[in-house]
């Protein structure tokens, strides 16, 4: 079982309209062209990345309409913008690791833009490799609880293959962070699936092995205040960082 307070378990203790305000049609829809354009298929049995981009519209009720288009713009059947994946690194506040993934038409823009806004949060934007080796990638399954005794259903989720199961609460309700080897995220999706868990999200995360531990109140909030701007940026679909902020900091 992991206990850590990192960006994602805050912005879950934050509330689930607050983690998902930087979770756009836009981004979703850039999310599907790239998986439709890298895997040459619009159908998502035959591409595991479509089929969790796919999940992911799911989950914020994107329209079909706008779902069919963001598929036949990565296939080339519509003009428009060619939309490019970047990665950056680098040091926020307090010297704590960021590494940010994203999706641009525009590489020299969104660069300039994610400069400008490490320089002014005290930090500065790092070469390749200078965080990601703070970082671990692995999938993230998010269900549901079926409302039973916990401790059956994470021994019954470990059953499927979880490497690892996190549990929290969520608008009242029990939730399980699920987490496996990246090769085992579809097959153990479909497992909770079969046991009768809902699945909220299936993606690969870039999880900390590397953690700073924050226990300044004021720092904390410039941590927190830099993570919620990148997220919010148009072009960038997720946000990583090392840190972990005691909770009582949080209140």
């Amino acid at each position: 079982m992991s206990g850590h307070s990192k960006w994602s378990t805050i912005k879950r203790a934050k509330g689930a309209a607050d983690a998902k305000r930087g979770l756009t049609f836009t981004k979703v829809g850039n999310a599907i062209t790239i998986a439709a354009k890298l895997g040459n298929s619009g159908d998502p049995e035959s591409s595991p990345r479509l089929r969790m981009a796919l999940e992911e519209a799911r989950s914020v009720n994107m329209p079909k309409e706008n779902v069919q288009r963001a598929i036949d713009r990565g296939l080339g059947k519509l003009p428009g913008q060619n939309i490019e994946e970047v990665t950056y690194e680098g040091f926020g506040p307090s010297k704590v690791a960021f590494l940010v993934e994203g999706l641009t038409d525009n590489k020299l823009r969104t660069l300039a833009e994610m400069k400008n806004l490490f320089e002014r949060s005290g930090g500065a934007l790092g070469g390749n490799g200078s965080t990601a080796y703070m970082f671990a990638k692995i999938g993230e399954v998010k269900v549901a609880g079926k409302g039973g005794d916990t401790q059956e259903e994470i021994l019954e989720i470990i059953d499927g293959g979880a490497e690892d199961v996190e549990e929290y609460t969520e608008d009242g309700k029990l939730k399980y962070l699920v987490y496996t080897d990246t090769t085992g995220l579809l097959s153990i999706s479909d497992y909770l699936k079969q046991k009768g868990y809902t699945i909220e999200s299936a993606k690969t995360i870039m999880k900390p092995t590397i953690i700073i531990e924050i226990t300044d109140k004021e720092k904390a909030e410039q941590l927190l205040s830099f993570a919620e701007k990148l997220e919010s940026h148009d072009d960038i679909q997720k946000v990583y960082s090392n840190f972990d902020i005691p909770e009582n900091l949080l209140n």
